[in-house]
Order: structure tokens, then C-alpha cells, then sequence
């Protein structure tokens, strides 16, 4: 499950994405996966930027990223966590080992709930559904969302 504090986050999501992407960014959905190690937040947005759907996955973790290759977002402030350092999920180790993992049907995508003050107040219903497709190399996942479907991995 992850967990979803009551927080302020400063810049928020969606302005994070516009000044990475360089635009103005309508956020359609968010997914979410669990880091087996429970260290790194792992979010996926389906986004549209200028007209196209685009899906952004990202890492988020309580200090700079030492993996070689690290893609730096941001950095966020988040009232209960503190500074949240936020790479580009695409290059990130513990968000691809979800990915595989998913592929594989070997992990779903976490259960969102909400926290406040230290206490689980509730589940958020996701705004986008992930589901895997096919098996072995033709395995693909593909997410849903009010508005539309996007094969997020595979294929």
C-alpha cells in the first residue's frame, strides 16, 4: 500500500511537472507503485502537454539520488516528510524494478491510503487503472483513466 499523507507540498505536483516539461501540464491521472523497500515514493502521471498524452513516472526520495544516471525533476517541500528530492522515473532502478515486476504480473499497483496526523483515515480511489495485457515479451501494462487508455510499458 502507499501511503498518502494530509500534506502540503511546495512547489506542488503539477507545477514540479510543468517546469520540468516546460509547459503547461493537465494532470488527467496519477498511479502509484510500492517500492518493495519501502524508501522511494514511485508516481506515474498521465499528463497532456501541448495536446499530447504522455505518461511521466516519477521517484520520490528523502535525499539525493547516488544511482549513475540519476535524472533530477526537482526538489519539493512536503509537510509531513520533509524535502522530497524527485528524479525522473524512466532512469530510476527501484521504478523500473516496478515496472518489471508489474510486467511479470508479479506486482499490482499499490493501494492508495490517506494518513493524517499518524492515522489511516481511508483509502483514495486511484484515477487511473493499471492493468497487464498479454504474457511473457508481449506482456504490457495499460492504463485507464476517465477520459482514455495509454500502454504505459511494453510493447
Amino acid at each position: 500500500m502507499a501511503i498518502i499523507h494530509r500534506a502540503t507540498l511546495s512547489p506542488s505536483k503539477p507545477e514540479l511537472l510543468a517546469a520540468w516539461l516546460g509547459g503547461e501540464v493537465e494532470v488527467l491521472g496519477s498511479f502509484r507503485y510500492d517500492d518493495p523497500a519501502g524508501e522511494v515514493g514511485v508516481e506515474a502521471f498521465v499528463v497532456r502537454v501541448g495536446g499530447e498524452v504522455r505518461h511521466v513516472p516519477l521517484a520520490y526520495r528523502g535525499a539525493p539520488a547516488t544511482y549513475d544516471g540519476a535524472v533530477p525533476v526537482g526538489t519539493m517541500e512536503h509537510s509531513v516528510l520533509g524535502a522530497r528530492w524527485v528524479y525522473d522515473g524512466t532512469a530510476d532502478p527501484v521504478v523500473q524494478g516496478c515496472y518489471a515486476r508489474a510486467l511479470a504480473g508479479e506486482q499490482e499497483q499499490a493501494v492508495m491510503e490517506l494518513w493524517d496526523a499518524g492515522e489511516m483515515v481511508g483509502v483514495v480511489p486511484g484515477s487511473v487503472v493499471v492493468r497487464r495485457e498479454g504474457e511473457g515479451d508481449a506482456a504490457r501494462l495499460v492504463a485507464t483513466w476517465d477520459s482514455g487508455t495509454l500502454v504505459v510499458a511494453g510493447d
